[in-house]
C-alpha cells in the first residue's frame, strides 16, 4: 500500500506537534495542527511523519490510542481521551 505524501493544501496549519503516547511517552505522529486546544482528532493528510506500525496503536505499549474514522468525509483519527498528548 502506498502512502501518498501530504499534498501542499494552501489552507493546511503550518503548525506542527509532536505527538506521544500518555502512557509510555513514545512519539506516534508529527502533525500539522489547526487552532488551539487539544488534539480531539488527526486528520491523516495532515500527519507529517507517522511513528505507529499499526494504525492507532502505541508501537512500544501497544495501547489503543485512537480510532479510525472519517470526519467530514476526510480519513482521519480520532483520538481517545488521555491517550496522548501533544507538544
Amino acid at each position: 500500500m502506498v502512502h501518498n505524501m501530504a499534498k501542499p493544501n494552501k489552507k493546511g496549519p503550518s503548525t506542527t506537534v509532536d505527538v506521544y503516547c500518555s502512557q509510555c511517552k513514545t512519539q506516534l505522529f508529527k502533525y500539522r495542527k489547526g487552532g488551539k486546544g487539544s488534539l480531539v482528532k488527526c486528520f491523516k493528510e495532515r500527519i507529517v511523519d507517522d511513528f505507529t506500525s499499526q494504525p492507532c496503536i502505541c508501537p512500544e505499549c501497544n495501547q489503543v490510542f485512537a480510532r479510525d474514522t472519517l470526519i467530514r468525509g476526510t480519513p482521519a483519527f480520532k483520538m481517545i481521551g488521555g491517550k496522548v498528548f501533544a507538544k
